[in-house]
């Protein structure tokens, strides 16, 4: 599957806008909240900061790959995430017990800043935290991340106006990871939609060639990427009315999570 190539300072500018976000949401919390349990299994509020601090942080140590290096895709990039999920959680907690979340947020993305300039211009293949990846395709994951993470926070502090992503921010995260499925599940009998963003085809079996495909799944961004990063089920979304899941192909439940 060929997809279209990312402007990195397009991405770039998505994330930090969700991490300003996110920052300014954690800084005007109550100090009592930040230690609240999140919905995370096993992390608080102060972990879940702790994360998104250490997710700057992996942009500030980027560097050029070596010459010849094949890239990864996203998808390959973040299936990679997995096998690297204990020692992800030992230097949240780590940083966590160290050091004020939001300082090291501010710290860190200023790091990243100076690392983004330090590439410069085009799209190089860089060295990051799980293997050789486009910097542009990197950054997508980092969208993908505060995207992710941003939509936790909010239901981790249900009684505090929720932190919205930017559109910009959410608009990657969600079109990379139908990219995502479209990858591990490549085909034509199913188009899965969510609006305003995307839209892709996938899963091997009959194509439609005109009209109204005969197997359509369509959610919301929100879903999508809880579904997409493992926060909910698709048996409990498509009971809770969040899917709607048409055709006898449409059941993307065996795909799912993608992270």
């Amino acid at each position: 599957m060929v997809t279209k190539r990312v402007e990195p300072g397009a991405a770039w500018s998505a994330y930090q806008a969700g991490h300003l976000l996110v920052r300014d949401w954690l800084a005007a919390l109550p100090a009592d909240v930040m230690a609240l349990p999140s919905v995370l299994p096993g992390w608080t509020v102060t972990h879940l900061a702790a994360h998104l601090a250490l997710v700057a942080n992996s942009v500030a140590r980027l560097t050029e790959a070596p010459r010849g290096e094949r890239p990864l895709t996203i998808a390959q990039y973040v299936a990679r995430y997995a096998a690297a999920a204990e020692m992800i959680d030992i230097e949240t907690r780590a940083l966590a017990d160290a050091a004020e979340p939001v300082t090291e947020m501010d710290k860190r993305s200023a790091a990243a800043a100076e690392t983004m300039h330090r590439l410069g211009g085009g799209d190089p293949v860089v060295a990051a935290g799980r293997g050789p990846i486009r910097l542009g395709d990197y950054l997508v994951t980092r969208c993908i991340e505060i995207a992710v993470h941003t939509d936790d926070l909010a239901r981790s502090v249900p009684g505090i106006e929720r932190p919205v992503p930017p559109p910009e921010a959410e608009r990657f995260a969600v079109r990379a990871l139908l990219d995502v499925l479209a990858e591990i599940a490549p085909g034509r009998s199913v188009e899965v939609r969510v609006p305003p963003y995307a839209a892709v085809q996938c899963i091997a079996g009959p194509r439609h060639t005109r009209g109204t495909p005969g197997n359509v799944v369509e959610t919301d961004p929100t879903t999508w990427l809880q579904l997409a990063a493992g926060r909910t089920t698709w048996a409990d979304a498509c009971a809770a009315g969040q899917v709607d899941a048409s055709g006898e192909r449409a059941d993307l439940g065996s795909f799912l999570p993608l992270l």
